[in-house]
């Protein structure tokens, strides 16, 4: 019966679909209970400052035909942003359906009690909390190393209050488990929830094989950092055979065949030059992501920049602070032209505003038959028909620019949102 579908929501990249992606699905319909699984996925530009390998449709197409049943695409002003705003806006979308029921995440321990009680308890941002982050920021750390050293901190005093539970006990969080990359997103979604006033049902679900950043295989799971770097090493799709599904692989030899994929960071390289060239100070200090004198960096480095590669100019501005994937995150807000004012706390916080649909099966169109009713923002299938929605636009501008690379000029491909229909299976 259609109202008795249970479903399961997914917050995903799939940068590229691989058997760890596909262990996850599985494993997050069995935890739920779930006949139909939901992904909101990032478009074409990524939570670490990072062009998408496939353009969103072929990754869409991978989604579908490895087990998901409705993708969704997470708006551009969420997908580039740290932890906090990639998932706030991620929980956002699932939320807005009104059809999902739970999400599901994976993180490296597998247990949800102490991240839900990390959140209850961080999703205010007290000021003794904003005091600890202020100074460990102080002392000249990145920001998620200073987040997760300064919530472990809190959470520990807290816990110490409450009866000693920092001590040892089933809530026990320390600041290395808070760093590892699938707990910081893992926290930032229950926080999101809690902010959000969320109906849906948490889960988590310890992380198999390959490490998040690992770039060597184990078993038959390979993280996309690995798979990602064996395509480059051998230009060809051969060796990601073992660790993805066949319908991955066959995707993405489609693409590497025509030259539409793999997209890198230095197939933007000339764009981004010229814009880092002819933008004044006070623009690039108003670009998304930019603090501290970013700009005063780059002008030093504006006599060499013609002679370096996008490598190249990450290893010449990096410092303890500024690491490589904020750096990149700083870089692609001006490529893309992000703006802070664009781009307030208070706007992120008034969520993303609708719902853009990538993809679908025949389960997935009776989810979408639903959130007619179901869903609390506008359900797109096209942009061309959308109403004026400015973080839509973003999306819009970000396809362009993604479509650009190669010198690419066809006004369909770098217009694609509003002629490309959902992928449907």
């Amino acid at each position: 019966m259609l109202n008795a579908m249970r479903s399961v929501g997914l917050i995903v990249e799939y940068n590229p679909f691989h058997n760890g992606h596909a262990y996850h699905l599985q494993k997050s319909k069995e935890a739920a209970g779930a006949e139909t699984a939901v992904a909101v996925m990032s478009g074409h530009f990524l939570q670490r400052g990072e062009p998408a390998l496939m353009d969103k449709w072929a990754r869409t197409r991978t989604a579908l035909e490895g087990g998901c049943d409705l993708v969704l695409e997470l708006p551009l002003a969420y997908s580039v942003q740290p932890a906090e705003w990639f998932a706030y806006g991620a929980v956002s979308v699932l939320e807005s359906t009104g059809v999902v029921d739970a999400f599901c995440f994976g993180s490296e321990s597998g247990e949800l009690a102490p991240l839900r009680r990390a959140a209850s308890m961080l999703a205010a941002e007290t000021d003794g909390f904003r005091a600890l982050l202020a100074a460990k920021l102080a002392e000249g750390v990145a920001y998620p190393s200073a987040y997760s050293a300064a919530a472990a901190e809190y959470l520990c005093a807290d816990a110490a209050r409450d009866g000693g539970l920092a001590a040892g006990g089933d809530f026990a969080l320390t600041q290395e488990q808070l760093a590892q990359p699938n707990m910081t997103l893992g926290l930032h979604y229950l926080i999101a929830l809690e902010r959000i006033g969320g109906r849906m049902e948490p889960l988590t679900i310890e992380r198999e094989g390959a490490g998040y950043h690992d770039v060597a295989g184990s078993g038959s799971i390979a993280s996309a950092t690995a798979l990602r770097r064996m395509l480059e090493e051998a230009g060809n799709a051969a060796p990601l055979a073992p660790y993805m599904p066949s319908s991955t692989l066959r995707v993405l030899e489609e693409q590497l065949a025509t030259g539409a994929a793999p997209r890198q960071w230095e197939d933007y390289f000339p764009a981004l030059l010229h814009r880092l060239l002819t933008e004044s100070h006070e623009s690039l200090a108003g670009t998304l992501g930019f603090a501290e004198g970013l700009q005063h960096r780059i002008s030093a480095k504006l006599p060499t920049l013609p002679t370096l590669g996008f490598d190249e100019l990450l290893g010449a501005l990096k410092t303890k602070r500024y690491t490589r994937t904020r750096l990149q995150r700083a870089l692609l807000g001006v490529l893309l032209n992000l703006r802070k004012s664009e781009l307030t706390r208070e706007r992120l916080a008034a969520g993303p505003g609708y719902i853009r649909v990538l993809g679908f099966t025949e389960r997935g169109r009776e989810l979408l038959a639903r959130m007619r009713s179901s869903a609390s923002v506008p359900v797109l299938m096209s942009a061309a028909r959308a109403p004026e929605l400015p973080l839509l636009e973003l999306d819009v501008r970000g396809t362009a620019v993604y479509a650009a690379a190669g010198g690419q000029t066809d006004p369909r491909r770098l217009l694609r949102d509003y002629y490309e229909p959902p992928v449907r299976l």
